[in-house]
């Protein structure tokens, strides 16, 4: 990434260094180009002379675009992790904690007739660079320019919707002629090939539909999410910009376009030698060892898994790995045990009519014999079929019992909501049923509750994360350079925490109240 030929050029080493104090003190490019020019504990920092000017704000762009090229978005931080391993301040085994956050994109929220019109905006922007000769033979130019010369959001949309629904033609119709031209067999080939244009290309097809009428004609009209369907939200594409930002919900009242990031950090009280601090020995601090940045409308239970990996890759697994309720499943901990890892987090109970009651029959009523491949309900009757099954991509099995055992059961009332039917069980298979048995069944004792506490301190650890580097929003666009920004984030928090344990001073922090700052040190 860094070649040793040619012009002389920035250490990548001390780009590095900028970067990470340029997120501690959450700062723009700019002003922490001018902190290298002015602040002289950077210049120390950096090994730099008094009047050494400092670079232009533009390389740490450059730096940035690099690292992403050649897939070192994470190299800095594991460096960090490989010093504090050899320091004795992170270790595999111990305890860790992993929760999630959302991360607002660096676009601008569109609505669908928005995103059509700068769709279409910003596929002639690139034609107008790319090809200027050969577009003012397609288009109308001034009509087009007229029409897509300000950004779609920078004028209100008209408050009628049938003027909506003329515009919304006028947008479909424009990208369709737009693409029937330049995928002309007498356009450019390499038209075909922009970024710009496969975008356009999906966000038609996505929000449009091309059909004909009873005379034949052709009618371009919006897709209706009730009657036409709409593509899933994991694929939707929410800005001709960021293709990989999305749109998601959480609960009833969070919406967000953007990304989801997941930090996970060491949570154990053992004491560790500071030779630097009165004392000696001291719990050693909370520090990140893992950042995953995930699209945001991932699950969480899809990453526990990839975090256990990327935690195995730097040997750094947890024994215990405390998590809320959102990262775990059957499978989830299961495959955690195979890495050796216990996760301490509620799994979600039995959700059956008859568990929600608390009167019926739940699945835990049932004896089930895997060996035999039958199933025995309170009532002493067994199972008449035991069928392997695949639901919403898991493995699980599906048991049966006969009507004639079913319907003149006295208890049937407690056993199943069904009319006229019997009573149907889905579990999973022998591992992962007794995996998940075994989480429910802990997690129902006092000691269990006590234990799960620790869990909640990794919310101080990101409103911490947020208010030193502003995690919520993202910086630049497109999923790797997001990766990048909380990756360089999680490294500011972990020097600003080992400042603190090392001088036992928290770090001044601006712009935050002295009550923050209170809550920065527990966290710590």
């Amino acid at each position: 990434a860094f070649g040793v030929r040619g012009a002389p050029a920035e250490s990548p080493g001390a780009l590095a260094l900028v970067t990470a104090l340029q997120y501690t003190e959450n700062l723009t490019d700019r002003q922490a180009a001018q902190m290298l020019a002015r602040a002289i504990d950077w210049k120390y920092a950096l090994g730099l002379e008094l009047t050494d000017p400092g670079f232009d704000a533009s390389v740490l762009s450059k730096f940035r675009t690099r690292l992403v090229e050649h897939g070192l978005e994470e190299q800095v931080f594991t460096r960090m992790l490989a010093v504090l391993t050899g320091k004795g301040l992170i270790a595999a085994g111990g305890r860790q904690r992993t929760d999630s956050t959302h991360v607002i994109s660096a676009v601008r929220d569109l609505n669908r007739l928005e995103l059509a019109g700068e769709s279409v905006r910003a596929c002639l922007e690139a034609l107008s660079v790319a090809a200027p000769g050969w577009l003012p033979t397609v288009i109308d130019v001034g009509e087009w320019a007229y029409r897509y010369g300000p950004r779609i959001d920078s004028w209100r949309l008209p408050a009628s919707q049938a003027k909506r629904d003329r515009l919304t033609q006028v947008y479909g119709a424009d990208a369709v002629a737009l693409l029937r031209a330049v995928f002309a067999a007498e356009a450019p080939v390499w038209l075909a090939e922009l970024p710009a244009v496969q975008t356009l290309r999906t966000v038609l097809v996505q929000n449009y539909l091309i059909t004909t009428d009873g005379r034949g004609r052709e009618v371009i009209r919006r897709r209706e999410a009730d009657t036409d369907g709409l593509p899933p939200a994991r694929a939707r594409i929410t800005s001709p910009y960021d293709l990989d930002t999305r749109w998601a919900a959480k609960g009833d009242d969070l919406f967000w376009n953007g990304y989801k990031v997941h930090l996970s950090e060491t949570c154990d009280t053992d004491a560790v030698t500071n030779t630097t601090a009165p004392g000696g020995h001291r719990p050693a601090p909370n520090l990140i060892v893992n950042v995953a940045t995930t699209a945001a409308t991932v699950p969480d239970v899809k990453t526990t898994t990839a975090i256990h990996q990327q935690l195995h890759s730097h040997n750094l697994l947890p024994a215990e790995h405390y998590l809320d309720s959102g990262y775990p499943s059957a499978e989830t901990i299961t495959t955690a045990q195979a890495f050796g890892v216990t996760l301490v987090t509620p799994a979600l109970l039995d959700q059956s009519a008859q568990a929600r009651a608390g009167t019926g029959y739940d699945k835990t009523a049932f004896t089930i014999d895997f060996d035999t491949r039958q199933v025995t309900c309170p009532q002493g009757h067994t199972s008449s079929s035991w069928s392997p099954a695949t639901q919403r991509g898991a493995e699980v099995i599906v048991v049966g019992f006969t009507r004639t055992t079913c319907r003149p059961c006295p208890a049937r009332a407690l056993c199943t909501t069904a009319k006229r039917g019997s009573r149907m069980l889905t579990f999973y298979p022998r591992d992962l049923h007794h995996a998940l048995s075994t989480a429910r069944t802990q997690q129902t004792s006092q000691d269990w509750a006590d234990k799960y506490k620790l869990r909640a301190g990794v919310e101080a650890t990101i409103n911490q994360t947020l208010d030193i580097t502003g995690i919520r929003h993202a910086r630049y666009r497109g999923l790797a350079k997001t990766r990048l920004q909380h990756v360089f984030s999680a490294i500011a928090l972990n020097l600003a925490r080992l400042h603190t344990w090392w001088t036992e001073h928290p770090l001044p922090t601006a712009r935050i109240s002295h009550l923050q700052r209170l809550d920065h040190a527990l966290a710590a």
